[in-house]
């Protein structure tokens, strides 16, 4: 059966706007640099724009189905997309560092409620048996998002100025708001909860979600620019954190209407997949955060090369979903396509441990290629064979607890990354140090070859007085890329174990055998 004109148009905006919120998430990330110099900022006080807007983002992920039922999905939804937009207007006209950052938290608490919202639209305008495309199409725009952020925000910051990479969010979110105007209304299930006398808010949760999931964001965010637990405010947020987050279980089990219903993890297919779509976050993000680190490191690639590197593996990812949808319609076991997907994964760590400063171009994008083919894999049948289960309210619950461990996943990703390079560093770094001495033979022969090839005249020329003194900065040189290179290696063979613990949660997840009708959104 072909889809309406109307149901087509709803994944349009749905697309557009989960595009638009992705991108906006990793695009700040190249004009960094660019925005410090023009407010006068640093790196520390300028990274809270990134900071403030993954934090709000959390915070709204698993309460947009509660906030959707509550206010209207219609005007939920299309108020989020006009303040969203509203807010990347105000993040571009921001005179001041804090005028940015009070407005990018606000774009983030609006965009938090775009991505599953979009992706409950999405599946609604699908038949049960056509979950496998939905899943496909809302991939599509998950996947490609990361890999043109930095690409995007690289060229737009170079040719017009930091400030169009939100202004350039106006034209795409106006088309989005009124086109969804004139498209989404609230289905049935929504308007019967509207109309009834609704329940008294449940501030404490509410509270108890809020600090837990945003003191747990923060201290993921800046756990490592801040070193850890040897910062009082990360010790503060952590501990807020691991207080918070059990409490709010605690109390969502006994109020009569939950913001969460937190009873939804007694299922499997959810439990199990949440931890599924948590290790596929971990790799997907702390991936994205490592090769930039040693392709800039290694290659000396800007931020811009680095965003062109991702793009054929994004492609490969947006032609290869379709297909997994279309083998999913045809009832190939979701499980069998989930554990190609993350033995595809093993196999991209696998050649991630031969990269060396001698890698080509051709053996990095290989690897890419195979992440791409990889995440096809994976995105399209956990998203879809898990979503089919629910519907109405459920459905859009999980479709937040989801997204939310999806982010929580990859911010533990890029902490775990940062930790472990700088951590690892250091020891190889007094490992490898402990061998560079003119007693060594081999040592001693590259000190008096290089100091030899130096001319006083040349020294000087390159700025160094002597040739002893360029010969050492050369050791020195090959030393910390030397370290690096041994970082990076053991950090690889860390997320080849991590990717393997998948397999657990993939052993015991239990789908049932008929997903459940998706509900009709007209």
């Amino acid at each position: 059966m072909a889809m309406s004109r109307q149901s087509a148009l709803i994944v349009f905006v749905a697309v557009l706007a989960s595009l638009l919120e992705i991108i906006d998430s990793s695009i700040v990330n190249v004009a960094l640099p660019t925005m410090m110099g023009n407010l006068g900022a640093t790196l520390e006080d300028i990274s809270m724009v990134v900071t403030g807007y993954a934090i709000a983002n959390a915070i709204v992920l698993p309460v947009s189905a509660w906030l959707g039922e509550r206010i209207g999905r219609r005007t939920y939804y299309l108020g989020c997309i006009a303040l969203f937009t509203a807010t990347s207007v105000a993040c571009g006209l921001a005179p001041n560092l804090p005028t940015l950052i009070v407005f990018r938290i606000l774009q983030g608490l609006a965009g938090g409620a775009l991505l599953p919202t979009s992706q409950t639209l999405i599946y609604e305008q699908f038949p049960k048996e056509k979950a496998g495309m939905a899943g496909a199409i809302f991939g599509m725009s998950v996947m490609i998002g990361p890999a043109l952020g930095p690409v995007m925000g690289g060229y737009l910051t170079d040719n017009f100025g930091w400030r169009s990479i939100f202004n350039v969010n106006l034209p795409l979110g106006m088309l989005t708001f009124f086109v969804g105007a004139l498209v989404i209304f609230d289905p049935d299930y929504i308007k019967e909860k509207k109309d009834k006398v609704k329940p008294a808010l449940d501030s404490i949760g509410l509270a108890l979600l809020v600090a837990g999931i945003g003191c747990l964001q923060y201290t993921l965010e800046r756990g490592q620019p801040d070193d850890w637990f040897s910062s009082g405010t990360i010790c503060f947020t952590a501990t807020v954190a691991a207080i918070c987050l059990p409490s709010f279980i605690w109390w969502e089990l006994r109020v009569p209407n939950p913001i969460i219903n937190v009873r939804l993890f007694k299922e499997s297919v959810v439990a199990f997949g949440v931890m599924l779509m948590g290790c596929l976050g971990l790799f997907l993000y702390g991936l994205v955060f490592a090769l930039p680190i040693f392709l800039s490191n290694t290659f000396h690639y800007d931020a811009t090369q680095v965003g062109e590197m991702f793009i054929p593996g994004s492609l490969l990812t947006m032609v290869m979903m379709p297909v997994i949808g279309r083998l999913m319609q045809a009832k190939v076991n979701p499980k069998l396509l989930i554990f190609l997907g993350f033995t595809c994964l093993e196999l991209t760590c696998v050649i991630m441990t031969t990269f060396s400063p001698l890698s080509s171009r051709e053996q990095i994008l290989y690897m890419l290629y195979m992440r791409g083919f990889a995440l096809a894999f994976l995105f399209v049948p956990l998203n879809s064979t898990i979503l089919s289960q629910f519907s109405g309210l459920q459905m859009g619950q999980v479709s937040g607890l989801l997204n939310l461990f999806r982010q929580i996943g990859g911010s533990m990703g890029i902490a775990m990354v940062a930790t472990l390079l700088d951590v690892l560093s250091k020891q190889n770094y007094l490992d490898l140090v402990s061998k560079v001495s003119l007693l060594n033979p081999n040592v001693q022969s590259y000190y008096m070859q290089v100091t030899g090839a130096f001319s006083n005249k040349l020294a000087r020329e390159v700025g160094f007085n002597w040739g002893s003194q360029t010969a050492l900065k050369t050791l020195l040189y090959k030393l910390e890329a030397q370290v690096f290179m041994l970082s990076f290696l053991q950090l690889v063979f860390v997320m080849m174990f991590l990717v393997g613990l998948a397999y657990i949660p993939l052993a015991l997840i239990r789908f049932k055998r008929q997903a459940v009708k998706i509900v009709d959104a007209h």
